[in-house]
């Protein structure tokens, strides 16, 4: 997805948008809310990370990048997956820095539905399974993404 819809995108635009495409002052504009974006996305992902990290195990023999404990503190008060939220963020974010229309308008939007359709599918039956009711009681109270400003704050603020 992250070579294959940039590729893609590229020869259409060749194709299709050259002018555009090849435009400088186009670029220019585009960049630095790809960058921004990904900043951002990598904030969301990590913002996660770090609360899985501090909560997420209370047995030493739990797998690295693998959690044993539900975790609904920090981040996770406000939303049930930020992770997925900064990666869904990510295939925008490399649109714009690659600067193609039609990775802008066309294969990112795709991208980005595919990637919250198959974690929300396998994340959520996961979570289902490892936690029981206590994730269904969660999940009853807590959003899957959250998109109230003081939620977003949070989310990308940085926090080390």
């Amino acid at each position: 997805m992250l070579v294959g819809g940039p590729a893609l995108s590229v020869y259409f635009d060749l194709i299709y948008f050259r002018h555009l495409f090849l435009d400088l002052s186009y670029h220019l504009l585009t960049f630095p809310f790809g960058v921004l974006l990904a900043v951002m996305a990598f904030r969301a992902a990590s913002a996660g990370g770090r609360e899985l990290a501090k909560h997420g195990k209370k047995d030493a023999q739990t797998p690295r990048l693998e959690t044993d404990t539900l975790v609904t503190t920090g981040i996770y008060e406000r939303m049930r997956h930020p992770m997925l939220f900064g990666l869904a963020l990510l295939p925008m974010a490399l649109a714009l820095i690659v600067g193609s229309p039609t990775f802008i308008f066309i294969v990112a939007p795709l991208e980005m539905i595919f990637i919250v359709v198959m974690v929300l599918t396998f994340e959520e039956s996961e979570c289902r399974r490892k936690f029981g009711v206590a994730y269904d009681e969660y999940a009853s109270r807590v959003p899957a993404v959250c998109f109230k400003k003081e939620c977003l704050i949070e989310l990308f603020s940085k926090k080390m």
